[in-house]
C-alpha cells in the first residue's frame, strides 16, 4: 500500500455536527455541547459545527443573494466533511423543517459519507425523527451508521450546568456510535479517494 494511502486512512475524520432545530427556547445546544465534548475527547475526531440557529436559508430554494451568502458559510463545512452527525428534536413525529431545508440545499456534499444521529425529545426521545432522517440521507447516497444516540425526556436527564445527572448510558452509546461512524468515515474516504464514485 502507498504510504499516502496509509496516511489517508490513518488522519482522523473531520466531522460536521448538524445541529438541527431553531426553535425558540430550544433544548438542541445543550445536548450539542455534551456530544461535543465526547467527540474532542477523541484522537480520531475533529469536530466542526453547523447550527441551523445561524443559517438563514429560504425555503424556495431560489439561489438569491441571501441564499448564496448563507451558503458560502455553510456549505464548505458539509464539503470538507468526512462524516456527519446530526443532532435532532422530535417535532410532530419528525424532525425540524429547517434541518429538512438545510438537507435540501446541498447534494453531493451528503454523497457517500456517513451519519450518525442523535436524538432528543420526550417519552419517544426522538427515535421517530431519526428514522425519518435515515430514509432522507439514503435517498442522498449516505450512510446512516447502525446505532443512535437518544435522550428520552431530555430535559429531565441533565442538571442546571448542563451536565447529565446519569452519564453511563448515554456515553456508551455515544462512544459506540462514534466508533461505527470512524469505521465507516475511513471506509468510505478511502473509496472516494480510489474511485469516483458513480451516482
Amino acid at each position: 500500500m502507498p504510504i499516502t494511502d496509509t496516511l489517508l486512512s490513518d488522519a482522523p475524520l473531520h466531522v460536521t455536527l448538524v445541529v438541527g432545530s431553531n426553535r425558540h427556547g430550544r433544548f438542541g445546544p445543550v445536548v450539542a455541547d455534551w456530544l461535543l465534548d465526547r467527540m474532542r475527547d477523541r484522537d480520531d475526531l475533529i469536530p466542526e459545527v453547523v447550527d441551523v440557529a445561524d443559517v438563514h436559508l429560504p425555503t424556495s430554494l431560489t439561489p438569491t443573494p441571501e441564499a448564496t451568502a448563507a451558503l458560502a458559510d455553510v456549505t464548505p463545512k458539509l464539503e470538507g466533511a468526512d462524516a456527519f452527525v446530526v443532532l435532532t428534536p422530535e417535532y410532530n413525529h419528525s424532525f425540524p423543517a429547517a434541518l429538512k431545508n438545510l438537507v435540501d440545499w446541498h447534494y453531493t456534499e451528503w454523497q457517500t459519507k456517513p451519519v450518525g444521529l442523535v436524538s432528543y425529545g420526550g417519552m419517544a426521545g426522538g427515535l421517530r425523527a431519526a428514522e425519518h432522517l435515515r430514509q432522507v440521507f439514503a435517498e442522498l447516497h449516505a450512510v446512516t451508521v447502525r446505532d443512535t444516540v437518544s435522550f428520552h425526556n431530555a430535559g429531565a436527564s441533565f442538571d442546571d450546568t448542563g451536565h447529565l445527572k446519569d452519564p453511563s448510558g448515554p456515553e456508551a452509546a455515544a462512544k459506540t456510535m462514534l466508533d461505527q461512524l470512524v469505521w465507516w468515515g475511513k471506509g468510505l474516504r478511502d473509496a472516494r479517494a480510489s474511485r469516483p464514485y458513480g451516482a
